[in-house]
């Protein structure tokens, strides 16, 4: 058991439009420690967002998210000896980096594009409310509501 909680660390945003969520997203994207690798995948990812769809990327990208975000999943809990799994609220923040990395998965596991493409797909789906992500929560939210049945052994 913890002796305390872990004070919250603050987290830096990105340079170019100064948003903790675009900085978050810069730090899922990167891999071996290469932020300025990511930064520029994510910047040419709104650049192929915006020739597309002739909209402000920042705006599309929030409003993908707003429809990708779980607001409900389910955590097993052991009772008994018996595993159950219990559906829980999700909090806003925690709902954004699952998104976030459901987005990442995702366009890491397409083929043939470079991954600004790939990654400007996802949003661009995801702003529609279709595509993978999408599918995702609603599949989370579909096992949430199977398992509603265990929802009295919240904590």
């Amino acid at each position: 058991m913890r002796r305390r909680r872990a004070p919250k660390r603050d987290k830096k945003t990105d340079s170019k439009y100064d948003s903790l969520v675009i900085g978050d997203l810069i730090n899922i994207i990167m891999r071996d420690g290469k932020k300025s690798v990511s930064q520029k995948i994510i910047y040419d990812a709104f650049d192929v967002v915006e020739e597309r769809i002739k909209e402000d990327p920042l705006k599309v990208f929030f409003a993908a998210l707003e429809n990708a975000r779980p607001r409900v999943a389910v955590k097993p809990r052991r009772i008994g000896g018996a595993t159950y799994q219990v559906p829980l609220e999700v909090p806003k923040e925690r709902g954004i980096s699952i998104v976030l990395r459901w987005m990442r998965d995702y366009a890491r596991n397409k083929k043939g594009k470079p991954m600004s493409v790939k990654l400007a797909d996802e949003i661009i789906a995801a702003y529609k409310s279709e595509g993978a992500v999408v599918k995702k929560k609603e599949d989370t939210h579909k096992m949430a509501e199977a398992n509603r049945a265990f929802a009295h052994f919240r904590w």
